[in-house]
Parts: structure tokens; C-alpha cells; sequence
């Protein structure tokens, strides 16, 4: 597989094969089914070499190219590939992104899997390039959720990388949040935060839902590390950013999206985390076109 010349420039780590290609095979064997690719394996020879290029049919964030590519070289090893763009790039409409050289067959059974991913995964990094814009006059980051599709959150969460913004928790293991019904279920916002303390390593940083001032300034006396003000009316997030202000950080969440996102950062909050990103992000239009003749 050639490399493009500038990939060191490319400012998003990229991941290891090792954390997608066992979710490929997956998704390989869900469209092959029982018996295979009945269609390409009924009307072309076995011999059949082929050229397909992967095409931007829209503009947009590149993301998952890499993820993408590996369902052809998952079905065959031999088959020949020409990376032309990176992840985390933007793109015009029409733009190669690789090119694709070998068995006919291989080609035409990988590529709906191979469409899948890099439509879905740069739909999330085009739309979290979008959210990052409208926020970042105001300096404040865009985060992600857990609100990802099942089995994909590691893919997902490194297009929202792709795209410019930053992750949230990748899952319950990774911090402690301490929500309502956690609230309700452990006697209070104190007796869940002490017990947390006494539970849990040193290095792991505790965040806390709130919906009120008085709520926030309870979380603010325990000493949490974050507060989520949760779906606040703009006159009261403007005043939770004031009153936690060098005290903790502070996320906005609720429904947030590219309407919203810019009223929301004007609030002055550190981090906005938006579901919307991974659960509503429109695919982007990617193809796979071959080379006739």
C-alpha cells in the first residue's frame, strides 16, 4: 500500500490495525453471509483484474480511509492500493481518495463494507468540523459522548479526532459522572462524591450532573473536578460559567447542535459535548467508480 508523500504533515495519530481489523472481518462476513458474493462470483471469471477508484462525491472531513481500505486488503492480501488523501484532511467534491488494483471480485464484494465506513466516519468528522468552528471563536472544545453506535465507539470517537474535536469518556471505566439517578440512588450528591473518593484511584477525576446553582454550588464545595450543566437555559449557563469560574471545569450538554452550538460556547463554558455527533451526523457521499477500459 503507497503512502502518500506529505502523510507525516497529517496531525491525527492514526489507530492500529489491531483495534479495527478484527470489526471489519465482522462486517466482511455480515454482507458475504453463508455462500459469498453470489453476484460477482457468478458473472465475472476468476481472472478478472480491475481498477476502481474511491471518490468524494460531496465535500467534507476525510476520516476511517485507512479503516475503509482494509476491507479489500482483508479479502485479499495481494490486492494493490493507492492511498491519495489522509485522515483528518478536508476534500472537494470529486476528489480520489485511493485507488484500488486487483481481482474484480474482491473488489466489487468488499466495497459497500468498505463505502459504509468511510461514509459514516467522515459524516462524523465533517459534522464535528462544523461544531468545532461554531465553537471556537469562544474557545471552547468540542467533546463527544458515549452516544456512539454499538460496536463502532472506537472508530467513531477517532473521527470526532478526525474532525477536530476531542473525546468524552470512552466508557463507564474511564471517570467517574455522577448523575441524577446516581444523585438519587446513594442518598445525595455528597454521599455519592465521598464514597466515589473512597472507591476509586487517585488519577481518576470526578465529574457531576447538575441542573440548578444550588446544585452546582454543592459540587463546587465537594471539590469535583468537572460540572455538566445539563440542558440549562442560556441566562443560567451564563451564570453556572460565572459561578464555577476558576473553581472547576464546566461541559454544556443537551440537544446541542449546529444551531445551537454558537449561543451555547458565547456562554463562556470550556467544553460543549454533543451526542449529536456520532448518533445524527449525516454520512458523507463517498463512491467507488471503475476504470473502464
Amino acid at each position: 500500500m503507497s503512502v502518500p508523500a506529505d502523510a507525516a504533515a497529517n496531525p491525527v495519530v492514526p489507530l492500529y490495525p489491531i483495534l479495527y481489523e478484527d470489526f471489519v472481518r465482522r462486517a466482511l462476513a455480515e454482507d458475504l453471509g453463508r455462500a459469498g458474493d453470489l453476484t460477482s462470483d457468478s458473472t465475472l471469471p476468476p481472472g478478472v483484474q480491475a481498477e476502481a477508484r474511491m471518490v468524494a462525491r460531496a465535500a467534507g472531513r476525510i476520516a476511517g480511509l485507512p479503516i475503509a481500505l482494509a476491507a479489500f486488503r482483508l479479502l485479499d492480501p495481494a490486492i494493490e492500493i493507492e492511498v491519495r488523501a489522509e485522515d483528518g484532511r478536508d476534500v472537494e467534491a470529486g476528489t480520489v481518495l485511493a485507488v484500488v488494483r486487483g481481482a474484480a471480485r474482491t473488489i466489487l464484494s468488499a466495497e459497500r463494507t468498505a463505502l459504509n465506513l468511510l461514509g459514516q466516519l467522515s459524516g462524523v468528522a465533517t459534522a464535528t468540523r462544523e461544531l468545532s468552528a461554531l465553537a471556537a471563536p469562544y474557545g471552547a472544545r468540542v467533546v463527544c459522548t458515549r452516544k456512539t453506535t454499538p460496536g463502532m465507539r472506537t472508530l467513531e470517537k477517532y473521527a470526532v479526532r478526525c474532525g477536530g474535536g476531542h473525546n468524552h469518556r470512552f466508557g463507564l471505566d474511564d471517570a467517574i459522572l455522577i448523575k441524577d439517578n446516581h444523585r438519587a440512588l446513594a442518598g445525595g450528591l455528597r454521599a455519592a462524591v465521598v464514597r466515589a473518593r473512597q472507591t476509586v484511584g487517585h488519577l481518576v477525576k470526578i465529574e457531576v450532573e447538575v441542573e440548578t446553582l444550588a446544585q452546582l454550588q454543592e459540587a463546587i464545595d465537594l471539590g469535583v473536578d468537572v460540572v455538566l450543566l445539563d440542558n440549562m437555559p442560556l441566562d443560567l449557563l451564563r451564570q453556572a460559567v460565572a459561578l464555577a469560574k476558576g473553581k472547576c471545569l464546566t461541559e454544556a450538554s443537551g440537544g446541542i447542535n449546529p444551531r445551537s452550538a454558537a449561543a451555547v460556547a458565547a456562554t463562556g463554558v470550556d467544553m460543549i459535548s454533543a451526542g449529536y455527533l456520532t448518533h445524527s451526523a449525516p454520512a458523507l457521499d463517498v463512491a467507488l467508480d471503475v476504470v473502464e477500459g
